[in-house]
């Protein structure tokens, strides 16, 4: 009976770290057209995001690295896309994260969460009722 108990309690730590891991938004997600990749960390208490790759990586007006030119602080926009950070979210205590998220794409700021769902992350943006969704993918898988 003891080594039952035993194998039995060993499965479920084991059961419990894999699903923990499972559910670590931390690594590396290609958005959902695929234009870009996104290095996702934790950063203290909170999870951190950065444009890790960029498909377009010259802008052809340019011929440089794309800067932040749609940001609304002037002071802002001559900094580069790659390695920007997008967010830093805290844990909202329901198995996601929630906190600003910044759209280079169009320079706004949202109201965001995030939740991994495996190797698949559910990046939501809201302003004032209106959200919209991606999923992002787990790079390599």
């Amino acid at each position: 009976m003891f080594i039952f108990r035993t194998a039995a309690a060993l499965a479920a730590i084991v059961f419990t770290l894999g699903s923990a891991y499972a559910a670590d938004p931390a690594g590396t997600w290609v958005t959902q057209k695929g234009d870009a990749r996104i290095r996702v960390a934790h950063c203290g208490k909170e999870l951190c995001a950065s444009v890790a790759w960029i498909k377009d990586n010259v802008d052809p007006k340019t011929g440089k690295a794309p800067v932040d030119e749609r940001n609304p602080d002037p002071a802002k926009r001559s900094r580069k896309i790659l390695g920007l950070r997008i967010f830093s979210m805290e844990s909202d205590g329901q198995g996601g994260w929630s906190g600003p998220i910044y759209n280079s794409d169009d320079g706004q700021t949202y109201r965001g969460r995030v939740a991994p769902r495996g190797d698949l992350l559910d990046v939501q943006g809201c302003i004032v009722a209106v959200c919209g969704t991606q999923t992002w993918t787990r790079y390599g898988k």
